[in-house]
């Protein structure tokens, strides 16, 4: 799965998975309960579901509107959640085990050479308007949409492009579809989890040119066709997203009935996480991704509180600030996106690094996080499994080192006003903005804020709502400075393609670049262009482990801290298994509704 932008917290871990045990530490703290993960880790592997009953729903949050229900062009989370539960892939990607198994292919055979691949798809599928699914919806949903340069934004894309090149795609028949790869695609099993969309519903918005603005929020629900466990029954913008069952939906349980079990997935829209956590306590959503400041009283009150809670390791993903680097020019007026002086500052790494030294985050962790979170160094989380590098460059809390280094970069407070001046006299001044609506990230902000302004920089700090912050982030002008923001993330390096690649789309400091602007992109190019090809794991992992440093180094992100993963269900639900790799509701198509006393 492509990395995607976080809106807030994850709040729906099925979606995006985490990765295994190995290399994880202690929360910050020493007070609290010591949890084995890889215990309950263990114990998710072995678990077995029962067979469940039919009807009731669950009812979850979100903190924002999705801004499409079109997974080929969406790069955020609150989209890619929705569109998750309606399109699948030919392959999917076990939430416990993390481990490639069938989906909307029932088998599948490689080449010696790995590049020829051959998928036989699963007999008996049904689109939800009951045409049957075949190889030729995978024909065009890559061949005139994944690979298309006609559709953006389109992060997909990215990670199926190699040296220039992308696969070819051809149905043999109605049940085989043939990839030959260009070159050797190490992860190409794992990518196969890529949603596979109608074609003869949605061929009609290739021919006209549409299908980049196609399946808005504003199309008919009655019209959105997939193969998934739910389909959208209703949306009704700042209130509810409403998922109903498919009734023709594939997988069954072992007495052979279709799955799934519940007949609706509802999210109600909240304004942030304290209305989130209230609604919670009052049982009008049933799930909680909490923050460790409510933990406690979660905690205390769970015996009678109708729910559980579960602490399952440090969370997948990261949190960064980033600054704008962008210094390409407006195609049309020929104008710079950034303000030169701003791009000079933004642009120097000792400015960055500087930066980096100036952020607190044991007092995050303390303040924000209760004790409840990690501090994060590198692009990926000690979560992640294989591909985790703990071997990057770190930045302690250290304001006078990192005034030391501002001022290697020519950043003095030269007039004695407070306010440092860069070499030319310019006072540092920018915008810092991070989404509203998410209470832990603008708290953090809140922190970082301070931490800029202790530095000497005068910052003008605002929330935005999430969608329309994505919009300033993907599309010309590029107006802004300064960001607080969060990816998911995941055990395969190459699926942040679209961020850590020069051209990707969500290459955030600098998007879509037509050559690397700088060498330590280029070489993150070229490990990304290599590693992807290479077939030894021990070569990937030296490979990524170099990616690792370089970003550690460079610091095109700055990262601030992880959070520990606290869960909360309500006891109203059958065939649960948390687990630190997926979750809670990783298999959303088998939990059911408990019969309830009257």
């Amino acid at each position: 799965m492509k990395n995607v932008l976080i809106v807030g917290t994850i709040a729906a871990a099925f979606l995006f998975i985490i990765a295994g045990c190995g290399g994880m530490s202690k929360p910050a703290t020493g007070s609290l309960e010591a949890v084995d993960y890889a215990a309950i880790q263990t114990k998710a592997e072995a678990f077995t579901p029962t067979t469940g009953m039919y009807g009731g729903e669950i009812i979850l949050s979100s903190f924002s509107d999705p801004k499409s229900f079109n997974p080929i062009t969406c790069t955020e989370v609150t989209t890619s959640e929705f569109t998750s539960y309606m399109y699948e892939g030919l392959v999917h990607i076990n939430g416990v085990t993390l481990k490639p198994e069938p989906g909307l292919a029932s088998s599948w055979t490689v080449s010696k050479d790995g590049l020829t691949w051959v998928f036989n798809i699963r007999p008996g599928v049904l689109w939800s308007d009951s045409v049957p699914f075949s190889a030729y919806d995978v024909e065009f949903t890559f061949n005139s949409l994944v690979l298309s340069d006609s559709v953006n934004p389109n992060s997909s894309r990215d990670m199926f492009t190699i040296d220039g090149k992308r696969p070819q795609v051809k149905a043999i028949d109605s049940t085989k579809v043939q990839f030959v790869l260009p070159t050797p695609f190490a992860p190409f099993l794992r990518a196969m989890a890529q949603e596979i969309l109608p074609k003869h519903k949605y061929e009609k918005y290739v021919k006209n040119n549409s299908f980049s603005n196609a399946l808005g929020i504003q199309t008919p629900p009655d019209s959105l066709v997939g193969t998934g466990p739910f389909l959208i029954e209703s949306f009704v913008s700042s209130q509810k997203v409403s998922f109903k069952r498919n009734p023709l939906y594939w997988q069954k349980d072992s007495a052979g009935n279709r799955l799934p079990y519940l007949s609706r997935v509802i999210y109600t829209i909240v304004l942030d996480q304290n209305a989130e956590l209230l609604r919670f306590k009052r049982g009008e959503i049933d799930y909680l991704k909490a923050k460790g400041e409510d933990f406690p009283t979660l905690k205390k009150d769970e015996a009678h509180g109708n729910y559980t809670v579960h602490r399952l390791g440090p969370a997948s993903g990261s949190f960064f600030v980033f600054f704008n680097q962008n210094a390409q020019r407006d195609p049309k007026t020929h104008t710079p996106y950034v303000d030169s002086v701003k791009l000079s500052w933004f642009r120097n790494p000792k400015f960055r690094r500087g930066v980096a030294y100036a952020l607190d985050k044991q007092s995050m962790i303390r303040i924000v996080m209760n004790g409840l979170g990690y501090p994060q160094w590198g692009p990926m989380s000690p979560s992640e499994g294989y591909f985790y590098n703990p071997n990057v460059a770190t930045y302690p809390y250290d304001i006078a080192k990192a005034k030391a280094t501002l001022a290697e970069a020519g950043f003095t407070d030269k007039n004695k006003d407070g306010i440092l001046e860069d070499s030319a006299g310019h006072p540092v001044e920018f915008s810092f903005v991070t989404n509203s609506g998410n209470n832990v990230r603008l708290k953090l902000s809140e922190i970082i804020r301070k931490d800029f302004e202790t530095l000497g920089f005068k910052v003008h700090f605002q929330q935005i709502e999430f969608n329309s912050l994505i919009q300033k982030i993907d599309n010309p002008p590029y107006e802004w400075d300064a960001i607080m923001l969060g990816l998911t993330g995941g055990v395969e390096p190459h699926m942040g393609k679209n961020v850590w690649h020069s051209t990707g789309s969500l290459h955030m400091w600098n998007p879509r670049q037509p050559k690397p602007s700088t060498a330590w992109e280029q070489s993150i190019d070229s490990i990304y262009d290599a590693a992807v090809k290479e077939l030894d794991e021990t070569k990937r992992k030296v490979l990524y482990d170099r990616w690792q440093e370089l970003a550690a180094e460079q610091l095109p992100l700055i990262y601030t801290v992880l959070p520990e993963q606290i869960f909360c269900i309500a006891n109203k639900f059958g065939n649960i298994n948390p687990c630190p790799n997926g979750g809670i509701l990783h298999n959303i198509q088998w939990v059911y509704r408990l019969q309830q006393a009257h």
